[in-house]
C-alpha cells in the first residue's frame, strides 16, 4: 500500500524523536509539541500493527522493528533536509523559527538590543527565547544557537564562534570591605566570607595568576558561606554585603562605574573567559541561524561592557 502523506509526515517525526532521544528534542525540531509527537508515533505503531519505541523514564530505545524502520525514515529524513537547505541556499531572506539558549543576566543585559536589530532586519523569522544558566543539550532540546560563558568549551561536538573575552574579578561592596577590611593577596580570601557560583567547575577554589613576574598561576581553596546556581544571585548577595564574589567583568561593570561594587586583588589576574555562540554541527547552516551569528559578530566586536563612556575610565581598570 502506498504510504500515505500521514505516513510520510508521522515518519519523520519518528525520525527527529530517535535521532534527539527523546519526545522533547524531537517534537522541538520537528516544529510541533511533545503531545503530538508521541500521538503521531503511537497512531504510526498502531497503523503498522508493531512497537516501535521502548519508552521508560529516561531514555527512548529502539524495538528490532523500530531500527529497522528508522533505517528507511533517516533516509527520507536526510533527503526532506537536503531539500530544505537546498531550498533555504536559494532564498536570500532567513525564515522560520530560531531558538536561541542564553544565560539569563547576559541576555538581560547584552542580548535585548541584537535581538531588536536582527528581528527588524528579518521580518519572517520568528525568536524564541530559552533562558538558563546551566549547559542545555542543544539537540535534546531543540535549541538551534546557544550562548555559552566559560573558560573552555566543555562539549567538543558543537561548533563555535567566539563572540568576545572577558575577564572575571573578585569584588565586594564597600559595606564589607569597611566591615572587614581589603583582602591584599589571595591567600587573605581564607578569613574572609566568600559567596560561590556552583555551577562552575572546581567551584569551591578560586584560580589565580600572578599579573607580574612570571605570570605564577595557583588556586586558593574557599569556604563559601553562601552559594547559588544563580550569577545574578551571587551578585545581589554582593551588593548586600554578603561577602566576596567572583564574577565576569559583564555582570558587575555597571556595580563598578556606580560604586556599589569595589574590584579586589587586582594585581592578581583571574580566569579569562569566551562569550561563544554555538550550535550542532551541520553541512549547510541554516540561513536564520548564520544571520543571527553574523550580526552577533558585529555587535559583540566591541563588547558594550568594555567600551567606556567619553571621559570616563574603562569598568574593571
Amino acid at each position: 500500500m502506498p504510504a500515505s502523506t500521514d505516513d510520510v509526515q508521522s515518519l519523520l517525526i519518528f525520525a527527529r524523536v530517535v535521532e534527539a532521544k527523546s519526545f522533547t528534542g524531537g517534537a522541538a525540531r520537528a516544529g510541533i509539541s511533545k503531545s503530538v509527537a508521541s500521538s503521531r508515533i503511537a497512531a504510526l505503531e498502531e497503523r503498522l500493527g508493531t512497537r516501535l519505541l521502548h519508552r521508560t523514564t529516561r531514555r527512548l530505545t529502539l524495538t528490532p522493528d523500530g531500527l529497522s524502520l528508522y533505517e528507511h525514515a533517516a533516509q527520507m529524513a536526510s533527503a526532506a533536509d537536503a531539500a530544505a537547505a537546498t531550498a533555504a541556499g536559494a532564498s536570500v531572506e532567513p525564515r522560520g523559527v530560531l531558538r536561541v539558549n542564553a544565560p539569563v543576566v547576559f541576555a538581560q543585559l547584552y542580548l535585548v538590543e541584537p535581538l531588536a536589530a536582527y528581528l527588524e532586519l528579518h521580518p519572517r523569522v520568528r525568536v524564541e527565547l530559552l533562558l538558563a544558566d546551566r549547559m542545555v543539550d542543544l539537540v535534546e532540546e531543540g535549541v538551534d544557537v546557544a550562548i555559552r560563558i566559560s573558560a573552555r568549551l566543555r562539549d567538543s561536538s558543537l561548533v563555535g564562534r567566539k563572540l568576545a573575552e572577558d575577564r572575571t574579578l573578585v569584588c565586594a561592596s564597600p559595606a564589607y570591605l569597611a566591615r572587614r577590611g581589603t583582602p591584599l593577596t589571595p591567600g587573605d580570601l581564607l578569613h574572609h566570607d566568600c559567596l560561590r557560583y556552583s555551577l562552575l567547575e572546581s567551584a569551591d577554589e578560586w584560580r589565580f595568576r600572578e599579573s607580574s613576574g612570571e605570570g605564577r598561576s595557583f588556586s586558593v581553596p574557599v569556604e563559601a558561606r553562601f552559594q547559588a546556581q544563580s550569577g545574578s544571585l551571587v551578585r545581589e548577595a554582593a551588593l548586600a554585603g554578603m561577602g566576596l564574589a567572583v564574577l565576569p567583568s559583564f555582570m558587575v561593570a555597571r556595580d563598578l562605574a556606580a560604586g556599589a561594587l569595589v574590584q579586589v586583588l587586582s594585581p592578581y589576574s583571574f580566569i579569562r573567559i569566551a562569550i561563544q555562540a554555538l550550535y550542532a554541527p551541520t553541512r549547510t547552516l541554516p540561513g536564520n541561524v548564520r544571520a543571527f551569528i553574523d550580526l552577533l559578530s558585529q555587535r559583540f566586536r566591541v563588547p558594550p561592557w568594555l567600551a567606556p563612556k567619553s571621559g570616563e575610565p574603562a569598568p574593571g581598570d
